[in-house]
């Protein structure tokens, strides 16, 4: 697992700067170096891209990270936009090939053709909800986990490509109830849990 292919999802926009989404980054690069065995390529969807340049680093990279928050409990759109047109421009470009279903029977195997099977992808979202909010009885999430609630859409789209999940880390309160000390602690959670995941190489945890 030595190619990296990490993407700043972490949009400016209205009062929002993306400041720790691009902390995130930043720790990627800083985990992700020569000196380490890794070989690390990078996006920020705030700067211009090239179409056929982002699907090549999907296809060469054996993990793709994905750094982003949540708004209206979804993708910012910046980074909605980016999936969309990178996806559409991967179609028989290494990244899908269909939808994967049959003419003889279309009502069978759909979401089976993606092409980037043996490589894992893993997401870090930023809230401000706090945890609690999916975690106790009676709040707004109704004890329905991140990944199985909101992301339960982002987990298939890269499932369409045949990408295995690595798990990964959301971060919350990052907004209403932010301080120093939690943006401090979390940098930290973070760099363990690259450690945990990525070192040795040859240990990694994949959630199908």
């Amino acid at each position: 697992m030595k190619k990296v292919f990490a993407i700043n999802g972490g949009q400016i926009f209205g009062h929002s700067a993306g400041k720790f989404n691009k902390t995130l980054l930043e720790l990627d690069k800083e985990f992700f170096a020569d000196e380490n065995g890794f070989e690390l390529q990078t996006t920020d969807i705030n700067e211009p891209y090239v179409l056929s340049e982002e699907v090549e680093k999907y296809v060469w990279a054996d993990v793709i990270i994905y750094h982003f928050p949540v708004w209206w409990f979804g993708m910012p759109n910046g980074l909605k936009k980016y999936i969309d047109e990178v996806f559409t421009a991967g179609h028989r470009k290494g990244m899908y090939y269909s939808d994967g279903r049959k003419a003889e029977n279309p009502e069978v195997g759909y979401g089976t053709g993606g092409r980037l099977s043996g490589k894992y992808y893993m997401g870090t979202t930023t809230w401000n909800a706090p945890e609690s909010a999916f975690l106790l009885p009676g709040e707004f999430f109704d004890q329905t986990s991140v990944d199985d609630g909101v992301l339960f859409g982002f987990h298939k789209m890269n499932a369409f490509l045949s990408l295995e999940r690595i798990n990964g880390v959301h971060f919350h309160d990052l907004e209403k109830n932010v301080t120093q000390e939690r943006i401090d602690a979390y940098t930290k959670k973070y760099q363990k849990h690259l450690k945990n995941i990525f070192l040795p190489q040859s240990l990694i945890t994949t959630t199908r």
